[in-house]
């Protein structure tokens, strides 16, 4: 019998067993739903099976996706989602105080395929000091690196959410610009964070304060794109991270877009990225 998106129960069972995901992490079974929608949108034991290093001064990756570390000094542009954007299309163009805030910062582009957990969660903690929503078409995120610059209109929906972690409790990372990026057959990003576990989801906005590693938003079923965004000087990513982009004898698909080889690294969500220059005064750049 076809079920939600054509799916019968067998190949919602085969797309499982194909995508290598442990039904034993999921919170409610979903090893013979007849909805590839309960797949994709399936809640994790995160706290037992995704954990989280101690320091509080850690970033964390938001997802379980395949990364890749850069800086906009080296780019003025990313190749996400079949196409690129620069600074200004990722954090609006009307949003001076940010544009300044993350000039010639570092990045770190998270890249979700469809067999991944579809949740989003803090990659820090602090406060949110801005939150919005900037429009656009709905395009496949296979990054087949092909050059084509369109008009921001026609770009993917972003939702923004720009965090202090300069205050009581926060990592200490400077301001952070989390860019959740929507992609083919999604509808929407819901924003839905929870202090504990996934309980009493609450809308993300100006004033809350995100715990680093709790659920902050799912993407609807597809693959999609998360870019962190950090001020010049404030993280110091993972050099296994960094070491693994260049690593030899491996073809990328971002290698041909930037001109350069790139190679990603999967990571789990919850897990060290970088580490924050708490101290101000005491900041390094790690992109020499």
């Amino acid at each position: 019998m076809e079920t939600e998106w054509g799916a019968s129960s067998f190949g919602s069972r085969a797309f499982l067993d194909a995508s290598g995901i442990d039904p034993r992490e999921c919170l409610h079974n979903v090893r013979y739903t007849k909805k590839l929608r309960e797949i994709f949108l399936r809640k994790i034991r995160y706290w037992e099976c995704r954990p989280m290093p101690n320091d509080p001064a850690a970033v964390v990756s938001p997802s379980d996706s395949r990364i890749l570390l850069g800086s906009l000094r080296n780019t003025s542009m990313l190749f996400l989602k079949d196409k690129f954007f620069d600074s200004v299309e990722l954090v609006g163009k009307d949003k001076r105080t940010w544009l300044r805030a993350f000039q010639d910062g570092d990045f770190a582009i998270f890249r979700l395929t469809m067999d991944k957990y579809h949740y989003n969660h803090a990659p820090v903690a602090g406060k949110v000091i801005d939150f919005y929503r900037i429009l656009g078409s709905y395009h496949s995120c296979h990054p087949q690196a092909v050059l084509s610059l369109v008009t921001p209109y026609s770009k993917n929906l972003r939702v923004v959410t720009i965090l202090d972690t300069d205050v009581p409790g926060g990592t200490g990372a400077g301001k952070v610009a989390m860019v959740e990026i929507a992609a083919l057959m999604i509808g929407d990003i819901r924003q839905c964070y929870s202090d504990k576990g996934y309980e009493n989801p609450q809308p993300v906005g100006s004033g809350l304060f995100l715990k680093k590693g709790r659920p902050k938003s799912v993407f609807y079923p597809g693959s999609s794109t998360v870019v962190l965004l950090f001020q010049r000087g404030r993280v110091r990513f993972a050099d296994d991270l960094y070491a693994n982009m260049h690593a030899p004898g491996v073809k990328s698909l971002y290698s041909e877009g930037f001109g350069k080889s790139l190679v990603e690294t999967d990571v789990k969500v919850r897990s060290l990225i970088g580490t924050a220059y708490r101290n101000i005064e005491q900041k390094g750049d790690f992109f020499q």
